[in-house]
């Protein structure tokens, strides 16, 4: 009887031994704000520090200078910084696309928004290129039929905004159309055009999805931010203007 008891317990510890499965009910989420109260780990402070300060002095470093205010409100349908940074970005990327292809870069167009910050008067450092683009765009350059250059065009004059082209282009509105030039000669229903792009309108970012599935994409493999700071380190004083690229005839 002994025998019996003891293997009825053992039978009974190990059934109220095994382990049921487990699942989850519930997530729950709490928000810790980052307040002053909450003390640094100083060894971690210490520990940054060089990094910190190195990389201070490398934002704080001067590239340029401009002697006008930079920014993409002082016109209608182009802007001083728009217009530079659609013309640097050709200057930059036209030897590369030459060198890899035997062909030329027809005209570049970013968009408005793309430009993040203004540039004040006077120097032009290292900070203020990361502030203008803070993103690891890529220049590319898509081959685009003259249909879809119309297209293109049709997406300008819509929407009425100084999204960034280089001077190799100029549109204007007048009422009864627009008349369209590219590198000083009117649109050719022959041919194709290359135009110069980053890679997140090339996807049909703000809608521009004219780059969406160009003839040919061909990758520069040089981000745009890297481009503006190139420029600026070559180029000690900027001179750029409203020249009249996009603009109505009145």
């Amino acid at each position: 009887m002994k025998k019996i008891i003891i293997s009825f317990l053992t039978i009974l510890l190990l059934f109220s031994c095994k382990k049921e499965p487990q699942h989850l009910v519930k997530i729950e989420g709490k928000l810790l704000p980052i307040t002053k109260e909450i003390n640094s780990e100083k060894s971690i402070e210490i520990f940054m520090e060089p990094y910190k300060t190195k990389v201070g002095k490398e934002m704080s470093t001067v590239l340029s200078y401009t002697p006008i205010e930079l920014n993409r409100y002082d016109s209608e349908l182009e802007s001083t910084l728009g217009n530079l940074m659609a013309d640097l970005c050709y200057k930059k990327a036209n030897p590369i696309f030459n060198a890899r292809t035997g062909k030329n870069i027809d005209f570049t167009m970013l968009n408005f928004g793309g430009i993040r910050a203004g540039i004040s008067k006077g120097d032009i450092t290292t900070k203020n290129a990361f502030q203008l683009m803070p993103f690891e765009n890529e220049l590319v350059v898509v081959e685009l039929t003259p249909e879809k250059i119309n297209e293109l065009m049709a997406y300008l004059i819509k929407g009425e905004r100084a999204h960034p082209i280089s001077k190799h282009l100029n549109l204007v509105i007048t009422p009864s159309g627009y008349i369209l030039k590219i590198n000083n000669k009117p649109l050719d229903m022959s041919k194709n055009y290359f135009v110069l792009t980053s890679d997140y309108l090339q996807h049909g970012g703000d809608n521009m999805n004219f780059f969406k599935n160009p003839v040919n994409l061909y990758k520069t493999d040089y981000k745009l931010r890297n481009a503006i700071i190139d420029y600026f380190k070559e180029t000690d004083t900027i001179k750029v203007k409203l020249d009249g690229r996009f603009r109505k005839q009145n």
